[in-house]
Parts: structure tokens; C-alpha cells; sequence
């Protein structure tokens, strides 16, 4: 019997995990405008709240860097893998570099892939996984839809951007606020992401 994970979230104890957001998935992955611009709004909110980023790319040579539309601006690392998973040993090095890490927030690409391998590597290893719904897809709605269901039940908490920025301010009085309000005026693209089960 498992406890359920309540998922609170600290700035000083969570880590974002921007995954595989590359040029070469443009055309590939279903509504990858959407996603890329809400990994740019949390990549902002990352920045004011002090968060730390870790980015990969998968294989970059034949898949081409991160979007341009994604400013990565004072990531902590950001490393081409060729693995599926993120949890390479120079990521659990930086992890273990950052005191108290108990939350990785998790995004990108592609869900039933690299997203799913990273989330169930961290959950085996203790942290607590929020992954960002409308900040991660796959090129079929089918496989992104069966793995966030597997994710959900394996105790990862899915999510979304607005809900995890405004957990992280907590407060209204919070110094950050007004500017993490700016960022989510605009609500998040209703796409087609959230598909009708």
C-alpha cells in the first residue's frame, strides 16, 4: 500500500528536465508549436525562481540542437545523449551537486519514449516526477495518451504548466509573482493535446 504522492513543489528543492525539444521533431511531432511554447514559459519561470535546467538532446548531430524558440539561457547542463532515458551519469552527477532535490518537473519529447524511460529511472530512484502534459507529446496521439496513463499510475504526477508555475510561487505575495502571472496571462494553447478519451 502505497501512500499517494501529494506533490507539493519548492523552488529549492526542484529540478526542471527539458527533453530532446530539437528541430528535427518540427514536422514530425503532433502540435510541437504548442509545446515549444509552453517549455519556453517554463523555462522563463525556471529562470526568475532560480530553478535549475538540465537539457538534452538526442543524438544532435543527425536531429539538429534545441529550437531556437527555446532560450536556454543559464541552463545548468545541456548534453546530446543517445540514450533514451535523460538519466545519463553526468545528469545524477548534477543531481547530486544540488542539496534537498526531491522534484524533477519533466518535459518534452517524446512522451511514450524518452519522457517515459527518464520519469520511471527517476521514480526508481526516489525523486517524484511531475510531468507537463501540455509541454510534452509524441508524433501519435495514441502512444502519448497510453503512456502518460502508465505514468500515472506508477505514482508520476501529470500535470500542467500553469498549475506547477503557481504551486512554485505558492503565494501572491510571493516576491516572483507578478511576473509568473505575466508569463501565464495568455492561457496555455488549447490544443488538440488534450484528446478526447
Amino acid at each position: 500500500f502505497q501512500m499517494t504522492t501529494l506533490g507539493n513543489l519548492t523552488p529549492s528543492s526542484t529540478v526542471f528536465f527539458c527533453c530532446d525539444m530539437q528541430e528535427r521533431f518540427r514536422p514530425a511531432i503532433k502540435y510541437f508549436g504548442d509545446i515549444i511554447s509552453v517549455g519556453q514559459r517554463l523555462l522563463q519561470g525556471a529562470r526568475l525562481l532560480g530553478i535549475p535546467v538540465i537539457v538534452t538532446e538526442q543524438y544532435p548531430k543527425g536531429l539538429g540542437s534545441t529550437v531556437q524558440e527555446i532560450d536556454l539561457t543559464g541552463a545548468k547542463l545541456v548534453l546530446p545523449k543517445t540514450k533514451f532515458s535523460m538519466v545519463l551519469p553526468e545528469v545524477e552527477a548534477a543531481l547530486a551537486e544540488i542539496p534537498g532535490v526531491r522534484s524533477i518537473v519533466l518535459f518534452g519529447v517524446e512522451t511514450h519514449v524518452c519522457i517515459q524511460q527518464t520519469a520511471l529511472e527517476l521514480i526508481g530512484r526516489g525523486l517524484e516526477v511531475h510531468i507537463v502534459a501540455d509541454a510534452t507529446s509524441s508524433r501519435s496521439m495514441m502512444d502519448r495518451m497510453f503512456a502518460l496513463e502508465r505514468l500515472a499510475r506508477t505514482g508520476i504526477i501529470v500535470t500542467t504548466s500553469e498549475a506547477i508555475l503557481l504551486q512554485l510561487v505558492a503565494d501572491k505575495e510571493h516576491p516572483k509573482f507578478k511576473e509568473i502571472q505575466n508569463l501565464i496571462k495568455a492561457s496555455a494553447p488549447e490544443s488538440g493535446l488534450l484528446s478526447k478519451v
